[in-house]
């Protein structure tokens, strides 16, 4: 998978908005960020265009109206946006990410086991 453009706030706001409720059209994504950030339709409607013009939703038309989906699965999507702040803001090392996850992040038990299945992962890769 190829990196994409980098994204702002706004804009990962609203592509896991659409990641999470897909496929929605403009109207759900303006009515959620009216009501957690006070946007408007025209900003819902600018920045859904920027993502996918960006690479990251696609848009099918249904009835006449637009519904926007994530262009690659939810999981998929998460590794890319991760892959790219790991290039751009931290130059490409995960150490400091990794050093977030086992000094700051609150991790549950789920998530724990998740990383010790990940870590055998990378292990058995070495070999």
């Amino acid at each position: 998978m190829k990196q994409a453009p980098n994204i702002g706030r706004g804009e990962m706001d609203i592509l896991r908005f659409v990641a999470d409720h897909e496929p929605v059209t403009v109207r759900d994504v303006a009515d959620h960020v009216a009501r957690t950030k006070g946007h408007t339709r025209t900003t819902a409607l600018n920045v859904m265009e920027r993502l996918r013009q960006k690479g990251y939703l696609t848009r099918r038309k249904v009835d006449g109206v637009f519904h926007y989906s994530p262009c690659v699965p939810k999981p998929d999507l998460l590794r890319k946006l991760v892959r790219n702040f790991v290039d751009s803001a931290l130059g490409g090392s995960v150490s400091p990410f990794v050093a977030y996850l086992t000094e700051e992040a609150d991790l549950d038990e789920a998530e724990l086991r998740e990383l010790r299945r990940l870590v055998a992962g990378l292990k058995a890769k070495e070999k």
